[in-house]
């Protein structure tokens, strides 16, 4: 069941001031948000309705009566079986372009791109054609910059689609035979306001072309407004339907329409897509088996608009605001704001400016200086020159930087031309633990006795020294009796090792061992 809340009775009763309240904190609290709009969000630009007494229709009827019965005649896709009624529909459509020119972004507007600042919004469907969306950075469908270049399948870039508009956009101009589109130019509304159609360039420098080449010329298309009549299809169908497909996948937990009646087939379709995902958030079951219990924020449909939605709508929007849709999003902004005000806050900090001799406010991201020094920077790397980088130090063992003389600032090549040998980071720029590492490695080694280098690095010229007189490298000068010849192993005193476990040094020598003669 639907309820009905009038936003002039807010000062009023309590339990609708306690609504409204309620839907401004799910806005709040939704993290993807779904937005559909008519033409009621641009009333307060100048821009008129459609259905409404004062509306597009009944102004069309009233400058036109021989020409169309109804309003709704001049926006069919009949009328170009007609020349007076085309004449007409280029006569108003040119009319209707300037004065959308005139035209500046409503609050509602600047609300939609609020939620998309804040990354809560997953699209926005739009049946308007003024692009005041476009205006305030929601880059529509029907922008050059989200066309694909080529012959690709998809003729949109989705990502960069923020605003999908449904019935197209009158800045723009296509051609009736060979599709192409273009900008709409003064050109183009000159020749609109008198009625008629222009050329199309495309068709015309194809047709050119052939006949210098003494072929037979082409057919010449002729240029109307790049909107979607009644009983038309879009242009971009296909693609707007991969959209909606891909926003349903995505699974919005609010759904917020605003200024539209809800009278055409194609939108309700939509909406009531959106409003059965958006009913169906929170629900289901965990993987324990536990059923999940709805917040009570979660799956809200909500629909803002003068006139309230019909009988069939009943089980399908949740709330029916009844009033002007910019005053109701002052007052969701507002809520807002008081509500959750750390979603507002900006970290901001002064800066000085040469020019104005002034300050500016830049955002500043936060960064955690617990543990810094000055500036947030670590105190052990104040002493570094951190502009360098993939430069070797001089002593992998020292803490000491490279001198400024030696020291060259390069921009980094890249990963493939750096010498493997050398690492990405050097010892000063590496992680507080490798850097007490490596001071402990330094340290150690500065303690070590070197003076047992020998027992790694052995010369055995100096292996014996002094061993004995009766010890003789080469020639012993001892008489020439039979001697018996055998071997010893004999290790320098001074090449003991200091630990047991230290590979001991040895050498192999030939000793002569004789009788001393007697002496009689």
């Amino acid at each position: 069941m639907t309820i009905s809340l009038r936003l002039d009775a807010v000062s009023g009763e309590s339990s609708t001031r306690r609504s409204l309240s309620d839907i401004s904190l799910a806005v709040a609290k939704s993290k993807k948000i779904v937005v559909v709009t008519g033409a009621g969000i641009s009333c307060s630009c100048g821009i008129p309705d459609f259905r409404s007494s004062n509306g597009l229709y009944s102004l069309v009827k009233e400058r036109y009566p021989d020409i169309v019965l109804k309003g709704r005649d001049l926006f069919d896709a009949s009328l170009f079986r007609d020349s007076a009624s085309t004449s007409v529909f280029y006569t108003f459509i040119s009319q209707l372009k300037r004065s959308i020119d005139a035209a500046t972004p409503a609050p509602t507007h600047r609300f939609i791109q609020t939620l998309d600042a804040k990354q809560k919004l997953v699209r926005s469907y739009t049946q308007n054609i003024d692009g005041l969306e476009e205006r305030i950075g929601l880059r529509g469908s029907s922008s050059q910059q989200t066309k694909t270049s080529g012959k690709k399948k998809s003729k949109l870039k989705v990502k960069e689609v923020r605003n999908v508009q449904l019935h197209g956009d009158i800045h723009r101009v296509r051609c009736n035979f060979c599709s192409a589109e273009m900008p709409c130019t003064e050109e183009h509304l000159h020749a609109f306001e008198n009625g008629k159609a222009p050329n199309c360039p495309e068709c015309t420098l194809r047709s050119e072309a052939r006949v210098a080449r003494s072929a037979r010329a082409l057919k010449i298309g002729t240029l109307r407004p790049a909107i979607v009549l009644y009983d038309e299809p879009h242009p971009l169908g296909d693609d707007i339907g991969t959209i909606q497909t891909m926003d349903i996948a995505r699974k919005p937990d609010m759904l917020i329409i605003m200024g539209t009646s809800l009278k055409v087939h194609g939108l309700k379709k939509l909406v009531k897509d959106f409003a059965k995902v958006v009913h169906a958030t929170g629900t289901g079951t965990t993987p324990s088996g536990t059923p999940k219990v709805q917040k009570s924020w979660q799956g809200k449909v909500v629909f803002v608009n003068k006139t309230p939605p019909g009988s069939e709508w009943s089980d399908i929007i949740d709330y029916h605001v009844a009033g002007e849709t910019d005053v109701w999003v002052d007052k969701v902004l507002e809520d807002w704001k008081k509500m959750r005000p750390s979603d507002w806050e900006i970290q901001q900090t002064l800066d000085h400016t040469e020019e104005s001799n002034g300050f500016k406010v830049v955002k500043e991201a936060a960064t955690n200086t617990k543990g810094k020094g000055k500036d947030g920077l670590d105190p052990f790397l104040l002493k570094w020159n951190l502009n360098v980088e993939n430069v070797p130090l001089d002593d992998p063992f020292s803490l000491r930087p490279a001198s400024p003389s030696k020291t060259t600032v390069s921009v980094p090549s890249s990963p493939s031309k750096r010498r493997q040998s050398t690492s990405h980071y050097s010892d000063v720029e590496s992680s507080p633990r490798k850097r007490r590492d490596i001071a402990k490695i330094a340290d150690g080694m500065d303690k070590l006795d070197m003076s047992d280098k020998c027992v790694l690095f052995a010369d055995a010229t100096n292996a014996i020294k002094n061993a004995g007189d009766d010890l003789v490298m080469g020639e012993l000068q001892t008489p020439k009796v039979k001697v018996r010849r055998t071997r010893a192993s004999v290790v320098s005193k001074e090449c003991q090792p200091r630990f047991q476990k230290t590979a001991k040094s040895r050498i192999e020598v030939w000793v002569e061992i004789g009788k001393r003669p007697s002496i009689s």
